[in-house]
């Protein structure tokens, strides 16, 4: 017998030995089988590849890659080792490298279904939704039991704003695999976009009892909790995501919000600064190699950039702390969207604007926009509240006066009422479109209150809702529309001047009005955005403000009449 012919048998032996344990799940065992034959072998191929899958298994995924590419540098023919790594690199939000890993797998194996699964999830990360569902249907169509990929496919099609598809692929995936907790809580999120709240915490509840750790469903049932007026629950329901996984900033950021909604501002925001590290907004995070000042340090002498962040009604909103911060002794440059260059160029506090895109002067430290009232400990009893801080410019908005007493000399006593009827349409991202569909409303909703006497109506929408005016001639016979004349804020606001009253969903429009001290009426959704609180009428934000909000998810009709009968009050 040779000498050589005993190792080759040995290795071949404990080889097998540990793919028995691995697949009778004995992976610690398994696991050190396959190093004591690479410490035997060690470019052992099969050893390599296999304990790279199972370090991915076992969540290792750093060490699973470098297993895995040390396997292709040896053999790179093998279609599963691509997959697997498309697999790690997706599970590291590598999102390109797993789509290159994937295609590498399906050139050496055109139909291999793990890949196109795999393939799927790397075109879904990189917001490609339309080419994952394909890759999807595509596994599918070869392997129509694949619940994985069933649920992959529910996922994007909830991106496409499908969400009744979604929940019927969730349907197959659980048909399939009854006991599958993620595609219970994915049915749950589809349930969610249908707005039937009832039913999405039921699927959230299979998802728990399946896989009581699942951080995701914890923190999403939070989200159902929310939608059925249940806060104290919500709350309690993030932080068993948090327990679960203290570094899953979507548990934070919804923590965050909720504590904000119920005024519990110190805590909220503290944890709003957990928003840079969300996925969706991480891109965003500007980084500068001068500090952030959160308040921690003097600003006397110093130069602070202040900048605008999220949407135009955020900056609206937040830059009111721009006079509190000069105060301290700081000179202020603001930098802001191009829409609210004009409007902003007299803000008090404010020695330097720039607009967003150019080139910034020298600074000392910097603070978004939202991190401000963290800076000033702003609590609920301290909220920065004096009105106006914005004005419109005294020119444009005596020409505007001019326009309408020209255009309607016989109703001096009527009211003059501006109207924004939805928010704008962010449909790329599915979080903010189901928050514009709640927000808004159709223009036709507002025919009751179109109809009240002694008050004229003007359009201050823009957008693709504008349209609904020009489609809909009865209604635009009611509302008159001069919104192509507005170029940007400074021109809605000069406008705005001359109205009495502004009637608005949650929009940037509410914010202009109640910085300027107008009376604004807002119509508020159930799940409302954190600023405005829970059940109050008012807000401590701004002091003319009043709040119209629904009494249940979705109901609108009960808002308009309520809105209906407080302008046929105020206009008689």
């Amino acid at each position: 017998m040779s000498k050589t012919a005993n190792p080759q048998r040995q290795l071949d032996t404990m080889l097998r030995e540990a793919v028995t344990m691995q697949q009778n799940g004995a992976y610690a065992e398994a696991e050190d089988m396959y190093r004591e034959i690479l410490a035997l072998r060690p470019k052992h191929f099969d050893a390599i590849q296999l304990l790279g899958a199972l370090s991915l298994q076992a969540g290792r995924l750093d060490e699973g890659i470098e297993l895995l590419k040390k396997a292709v540098a040896i053999n790179g023919m093998q279609a599963p080792l691509h997959s697997n790594l498309a697999y790690a690199y997706n599970a590291q939000r590598r999102f390109t490298e797993g789509l290159a890993s994937a295609n590498r797998a399906l050139t050496l194996q055109p139909k291999f279904v793990d890949a196109l699964n795999n393939r799927g999830n790397a075109l879904a990360g990189l917001d490609r939704a339309t080419d994952a569902l394909a890759s999807f249907e595509q596994a599918l169509a070869l392997q129509p039991a694949l619940a994985q990929a069933w649920n992959n496919r529910a996922c994007v099609l909830r991106d496409l704003g499908r969400p009744a598809d979604a929940l019927a692929s969730c349907d197959q995936a659980i048909a399939l695999q009854p006991g599958y907790a993620d595609a219970w809580s994915n049915r749950a999120n589809a349930l969610s976009d249908l707005n039937r709240p009832d039913d999405a915490q039921a699927s959230y509840q299979r998802a728990i009892e399946f896989a009581p750790a699942l951080a995701d469903a914890w923190n999403n049932l939070g989200l159902t909790l929310v939608d059925l007026n249940r806060h104290d629950e919500a709350l309690a329901s993030y932080e068993r995501a948090l327990a679960l996984d203290a570094s899953f900033a979507e548990a934070h950021w919804n923590h965050a919000l909720c504590l904000l909604q119920m005024g519990r501002l110190e805590e909220g925001w503290r944890e709003y600064e957990w928003r840079w590290q969300r996925h969706r907004i991480q891109a965003s995070q500007r980084r500068f190699a001068q500090p952030v000042w959160l308040g921690d340090f003097p600003l006397d002498g110093k130069t602070i950039l202040l900048h605008a962040e999220q949407g135009l009604g955020d900056t609206l909103q937040f830059c009111r702390y721009a006079a509190l911060v000069a105060a301290k002794g700081a000179k202020v440059v603001l930098e802001v969207p191009a829409e609210l260059m004009r409007l902003l160029a007299a803000l008090d506090g404010v020695s330097v604007l720039i607009e967003q895109g150019q080139p910034l002067p020298d600074f000392d430290c910097h603070t978004p926009l939202l991190s401000l009232p963290l800076a000033f400990r702003t609590e609920l009893a301290g909220i920065p509240a004096a009105t106006p801080y914005l004005h419109a410019d005294p020119a444009a908005s005596q020409h505007w006066a001019a326009r309408l007493d020209e255009a309607l000399p016989a109703a001096p006593s009527a009211i003059k009422v501006g109207l924004v009827w939805a928010g704008g349409s962010r449909p790329h991202v599915a979080e903010l479109r189901k928050n514009d569909a709640r927000r808004s409303i159709a223009l036709e909703m507002l025919k009751p209150v179109l109809d009240v006497p002694r008050a004229r109506f003007y359009s201050l929408q823009k957008g693709p809702a504008a349209r609904q005016l020009s489609e809909q001639a009865d209604l635009a016979a009611r509302i008159t529309d001069y919104t192509d004349e507005f170029a940007d804020f400074a021109d809605t606001a000069a406008f705005v001047d001359n109205l009495d009253l502004v009637i608005t969903v949650d929009t940037a429009v509410a914010h202009l009005a109640g910085a300027m001290d107008k009376p604004v009426w807002i119509l508020n959704r159930l799940d409302t955005c954190w600023r405005w609180l829970l059940e109050r009428t008012d807000s401590p934000w701004y002091p003319s403000a009043r709040l119209f909000r629904q009494p249940m998810l979705g109901d609108w009709d009960s808002v308009i009449a309520a809105v209906r009968d407080a302008l046929a009050a105020r206009a008689a």
